[in-house]
């Protein structure tokens, strides 16, 4: 064997998947982009995107679990589970009885965001805003002088819940956060920039037009309140009941000419949700009980109700197991959980040339090389990580080779320059198998984020194949 041969036989290059795949299936990785990009824009919070999924999944013959409670069931049972309109999980029961473990491929689907305070409505300089406080991490400086749109729910007095979007529709009026201008910025400019806007600055411009004669007390105030009223029945009081958030407007746009990508608010995490969200719908009679987790609250740390380290998805298997033995106890529920393996399918840093000293080039995950495979997360000296099994890596990588997945590896930067982590350990807690998997990022967290066509795509097909497997 000569010194090329035996160089290429011991090396290894990951491949850029536009180089790699046919004309047919470019066709496919484009296709698939427009159905995300719609389910983006049909979904800017939590709450929104779960009952999405929902309605997808229902479309597809799922059923909420509860209508099979005390009734047999079948290998090949196609459920979901909702939790509270903000976290969904959707199962296909395998061949093996669920004590014998699932295949799970978990994502979350809130984003970093602004949300109104319980007392938001205030006016001031004969305009009138909305006081506010910011949700995960966010760059504040990016969420000024940017187009806003407010989505959320409100339960009124008499209980009655109402859906609130402004600013999505062409004929909406858009929300705005001013900044100062450059001329008297002389302070902002000597701050840091993570200073440079506070989060009590982050009001939100929506009136400025009066209502009422002279005696009329806070009439610019008054005048957004007799708006809302008149199209959404609410009151001052409601707001207070009210879940409110501030998200960039518009929807999801093609970038550059060549259309390789897609810029967007919240691919982060939701490119992996629905990428998984599709992969699990394709998956028919596995062996193993398939999942898909779609989870709230992960950008906060994961507690709550809602999040990852609640009961909720515990219950939902337990439940499901005592439809499939005799005489449940906690040992079926044990056993399920030591015999699971899970992708964590939360994004990556994707590498960013215009901030190359942020990164180990060696290490760190491209857009358009392929889902990333990310052995472990957590800052600085893995600090909150998980950190995957060799023979579960080694798993997953012979799972995707099998089923021409093009992939490759990487680090969320270097190791001081800061870090970050995903729901991986809390089912690593529970001693099941976990490596996070996902799509890198350009320009995650801030109010518009990018990936790559080809990267979404061929995580749907990882995913695909880690279901069936």
């Amino acid at each position: 064997m000569g010194t090329k041969e035996l160089q290429e036989q011991l090396t290894h290059e990951y491949k850029n998947v536009w180089g790699e795949i046919d004309e047919q299936e470019t066709k496919l990785v484009m296709n698939f982009s427009e159905g995300y990009k719609a389910f983006l824009d049909a979904g800017k919070t939590e709450r929104e995107c779960a009952i999405e999924i929902k309605r997808i999944a229902e479309e597809k013959g799922y059923v909420d679990y509860k209508t099979l409670l005390g009734k047999e069931l079948k290998p090949g049972t196609k459920v979901y589970a909702m939790n509270k309109d903000k976290a969904i999980c959707l199962f296909i029961i395998g061949q093996e009885p669920i004590e014998k473990g699932m295949n799970i491929v978990g994502s979350h689907i809130d984003s970093p965001r602004i949300d109104l305070k319980p007392v938001p409505l205030y006016e001031s300089s004969e305009m009138a805003l909305l006081k506010t406080h910011y949700y995960g991490g966010i760059k504040k400086y990016q969420w000024v002088s940017t187009p806003l749109a407010l989505h959320g729910v409100v339960i009124t007095k008499d209980q009655k819940k109402v859906n609130i979007v402004i600013g999505e529709d062409d004929a909406d009026p858009v929300l705005f956060i001013t900044d100062i201008l450059p001329h008297l910025a002389k302070d902002q400019y000597a701050k840091k920039i993570g200073e440079a806007i506070g989060g009590e600055d982050l009001n939100v411009l929506i009136g400025s037009i009066p209502h009422g004669d002279k005696d009329t007390k806070e009439k610019f105030k008054f005048n957004v309140l007799r708006l809302l009223n008149e199209k959404y029945g609410i009151t001052e009081a409601d707001l207070v009941t009210a879940e409110l958030e501030i998200v960039p407007a518009g929807k999801a746009k093609d970038v550059g000419l060549d259309r390789g990508m897609v810029a967007a608010y919240g691919h982060d995490d939701r490119v992996c949700a629905y990428s998984s969200l599709i992969a699990i719908l394709e998956t028919e009679n596995p062996t193993k009980t398939a999942v898909g987790m779609f989870m709230d609250k992960e950008e906060v740390g994961s507690q709550g109700n809602t999040g990852s380290q609640s009961t909720f998805f515990n219950d939902v298997v337990a439940e499901l197991i005592n439809l499939q033995v005799d005489n449940y106890s906690e040992i079926y529920m044990r056993r399920a959980m030591n015999n699971t393996k899970v992708l964590s399918a939360d994004v990556g840093a994707a590498y960013d040339p215009n901030y190359a000293g942020a990164y180990e080039k060696m290490n760190s995950g491209y857009v358009g090389k392929g889902v990333q495979i990310v052995k472990y997360t957590g800052a600085r000296g893995k600090g909150g990580c998980n950190d995957a099994n060799a023979e579960f890596v080694a798993e997953v990588r012979h799972i995707f080779d099998e089923n021409d997945v093009i992939w490759q590896t990487g680090e969320l930067g270097k190791v001081d320059q800061g870090g970050g982590g995903t729901i991986a350990y809390l089912l690593a807690n529970q001693n099941a198998e976990v490596v996070d998997c996902g799509v890198p990022v350009l320009c995650m967290h801030g109010t518009y984020e990018v990936i790559s066509k080809a990267d979404i795509y061929m995580a749907y097909k990882g995913y695909k194949a880690f279901l069936k497997y």
